[in-house]
């Protein structure tokens, strides 16, 4: 992955500016766009200098690497949920590597994004509580 040198991005537009690559800017505008339609009303702002997205606390973030492009669900349960379908993906505790080279999987992104929406969504809704 080839980047212009920047110290900060104020935006997820000024973000993927610095990315020199047209594929792998048009794969990150694409996941972008995933991201939007799975979350439309996630406000998207960039943090740890990185496209970040939040609802109902943050969601998720993306970054571009050398090999791989890393989608950050910001979930400690997400990549077990998904396990089976995220056996083919280098993992690390809080990332999930998508080779450059490997077609993007629009319908698993989307599926991790959905999810997501849920998980913030329950976490911020109050415990039922009984008026008997």
């Amino acid at each position: 992955m080839e980047r212009k040198k920047t110290s900060s991005f104020n935006s997820v537009d000024a973000y993927l500016a610095t990315i020199t690559d047209d594929k792998q800017k048009a794969t990150l505008a694409r996941v972008r766009s995933l991201i939007r339609q799975a979350a439309p009303d996630a406000e998207e702002t960039i943090s740890y200098q990185m496209p970040t997205y939040k609802y109902h606390g943050t969601l998720v973030y993306f970054a571009a690497w050398k090999n791989h492009w890393g989608l950050y669900p910001a979930s400690a349960t997400i990549q077990q949920a998904f396990k089976d379908k995220l056996a083919d993906y280098k993992q690390t505790k809080g990332a999930i590597q998508f080779p450059w080279e490997e077609p993007l999987s629009e319908t698993l992104i989307t599926q991790l994004i959905k999810k997501r929406v849920e998980e913030n969504i329950q976490a911020t809704r109050p415990e039922a509580t009984s008026s008997e």
